[in-house]
């Protein structure tokens, strides 16, 4: 187990740094791969958080990076972008994701996947 790196004040040391900037948003994203694969159909799940706000004009999209979890010894990954912001009502919004993962066994899967909304418990 690792455990972080306290000050004397009792506080993280990478906390205190992230506390220097502005804090955007991040949004959680999960799903599964569409099936894939001639020899042995099968599909792949993932869960991930993605980075912060990349502004893009008046909207804004975030890095995404996963690793499917494992099927026969194999996984994918992917590295990519969201799509823009997509309202859903109190000034909360989701990304919408469609892309594929790299190859990996042979093959690679598609997937599309919408984000969870951005700050699910605040005011």
């Amino acid at each position: 187990m690792v455990y972080p790196d306290f000050n004397s004040k009792g506080s993280c040391e990478c906390e205190q740094e992230r506390e220097r900037e502005r804090q955007t948003h991040v949004h959680e994203i999960l799903g599964s791969t569409e099936i894939a694969g001639k020899c042995d159909p099968h599909n792949h799940r993932f869960a991930t958080v993605s980075d912060e706000v990349i502004p893009m004009g008046n909207d804004h999209v975030h890095e995404v990076k996963f690793r499917t979890d494992f099927y026969e010894d194999h996984f994918h990954e992917f590295c990519g972008r969201s799509g823009g912001a997509i309202p859903v009502g109190g000034g909360r919004h989701v990304h919408f994701l469609e892309s594929v993962t790299q190859v990996s066994d042979g093959h690679r899967h598609q997937f599309k996947a919408a984000s969870l909304i951005n700050d699910p418990i605040g005011d």
